[in-house]
């Protein structure tokens, strides 16, 4: 079982490809909430299912003023082939090289099969992590978790 940054943790800042020629770090973000949706592999299944799902209710996010992030380990070229063909509106950043380097800060990378984990985070205005979760690898998480954290972290 991976061991996930929990809550209350500062969020690693990182900077990733966005496309081959834009870069984007978490910090940029800082003031808003940041959901990181890492995921294993852009053409599998399960990963595009969810991600088509965040894609639905983006609106949803949006309403908390948070911002959206999906993160591999693949390459921007097949990020940008995935979100063209899932038609997202939202960013895929490339955890390509030093590949899975940011999933590892996160506690979030499968060392065993050489991608990222199911693993889904919400990280406050500050740059903490509010809650953190992770599926297993088959099993699409859903929204619901983090709605509920966003639900939450306005509360508070």
């Amino acid at each position: 079982m991976p061991h996930l940054l929990e809550h209350g943790t500062s969020a690693p800042d990182f900077t990733l490809h966005v496309t081959p020629d834009q870069k984007l770090s978490l910090i940029e973000l800082r003031g808003r909430p940041v959901i990181l949706a890492f995921y294993p592999a852009d053409w599998s299944p399960v990963c595009g299912d969810q991600m088509a799902l965040y894609n639905e209710i983006l609106p949803e996010f949006q309403k908390h003023k948070a911002e959206l992030l999906g993160i591999s380990v693949d390459g921007v070229w097949c990020h940008e082939e995935f979100a063209k063909a899932r038609r997202l509106h939202f960013p895929l950043l490339s955890d390509f090289e030093p590949k899975g380097g940011v999933a590892k800060s996160y506690g979030a990378y499968r060392e065993s099969d050489g991608v990222c984990e199911r693993a889904l985070f919400v990280i406050d205005a500050k740059g903490i992590v509010f809650w953190s979760y992770c599926s297993p690898v088959s099993i699409n998480p859903g929204a619901d978790g983090i709605l509920q954290a966003l639900e939450d972290l306005s509360k508070s």
